[in-house]
């Protein structure tokens, strides 16, 4: 490392990832575009998007495994062109497929990635009993990996990904396909990892899992479209728009009118009521034209609202 490229790392001031104007192409498909953020040290950060967004694409430039077509970043310090290999042994990264050896057990799947990161055989014993029982993964060690449910998977390659203490982990769709009660269980992992000072950047595309993140960044069609805490995204879209809850008998009646009025943005159907929204556009008149509602209340907007807002702008 450079005498440079030594003191951004140990800087905690420096945020941990920094990119300039990221761009990734696949001939003739622009995958990344032009995307500039930065990750703070010790924060949970969210990548977040629907399907094909580009997610996935930026994870891997900024973990070394893809190099840019354009622009610039550094990771741990580290320039993600030149420093690839440096990086890697720095960082923990868990895809969201089951990447580790199913027909081994737990303890042998945990003791292989102790060696591939460097972890010396003195200290190895200790370091994997240590992440076992952090992990709860004691009555597990023994069992073939192959076997374990979903959750238990997602706990040991979670376990894999950390067992060299890296300062910044990154979780691709870490929880893809899982139950409510085990990406609940998954979060609170994450924010005790975040708690000892490790940095996370996570990639998802539950809008629900933003509301967990300390900061995130919306990305669509290779874009970025917003950053920042989930409040202050959520803010920025309450100023441009107003959304109300409307509690109606005939809802597909009236949300069929709402939706040939103009300045209407939105109408979700939720049981019987409608979440409407719009924009230069008196909200409860219009409704009580249409339709006599048994309640108006205002309607809270969430971070899934503040997304969608955004990919429909003009």
């Amino acid at each position: 490392m450079t005498a440079a490229g030594a003191a951004v790392e140990d800087s905690p001031a420096e945020p941990i990832i920094r990119t300039r104007h990221l761009s990734r192409r696949f001939g003739d498909l622009v995958a990344v575009r032009d995307v500039s953020l930065e990750v703070r040290r010790g924060e949970i950060f969210g990548l977040l998007g629907p399907n094909g967004a580009g997610k996935s694409t930026t994870i891997r430039m900024l973990c070394g495994i893809l190099d840019p077509t354009g622009g610039s970043g550094t990771v741990v310090g580290l320039d993600i062109t030149r420093d690839a290999e440096r990086i890697k042994q720095r960082i923990g990264y868990m895809t969201q497929r089951f990447s580790l050896y199913e027909d081994l057990t737990v303890y042998k799947n945990l003791e292989f990635y102790a060696g591939i990161y460097g972890i010396g055989r003195r200290d190895r014993r200790a370091r994997l009993d240590e992440v076992i029982a952090a992990s709860a993964l004691g009555e597990r060690k023994k069992q073939i990996a192959g076997t374990l449910s979903g959750g238990w998977k997602q706990r040991v390659a979670l376990a894999a990904a950390t067992i060299h203490r890296p300062p910044l982990i990154f979780l691709d769709e870490p929880t893809a396909g899982v139950d409510p009660v085990t990406r609940r269980a998954f979060w609170d992992e994450i924010h005790r990892l975040a708690a000892t000072g490790t940095t996370i950047l996570v990639t998802t595309h539950y809008m629900d899992e933003a509301e967990r993140c300390h900061r995130l960044a919306f990305i669509f069609a290779g874009r970025l479209l917003d950053e920042g805490r989930p409040d202050e995204v959520v803010a920025r879209r309450r100023l441009t728009a107003i959304e109300i809850e409307v509690q109606v008998e005939d809802v597909d009646r009236v949300s069929e009118a709402l939706r040939q009025r103009p300045g209407i943005e939105s109408v979700e159907p939720y049981g019987h009521a409608l979440r409407v929204v719009g924009r230069d556009v008196e909200l409860e008149p219009l409704v009580r034209e249409i339709a006599t509602p048994k309640r108006i209340t205002p309607a809270h907007a969430s971070v899934e609202d503040a997304f969608v807002s955004m990919v429909r702008a003009p």
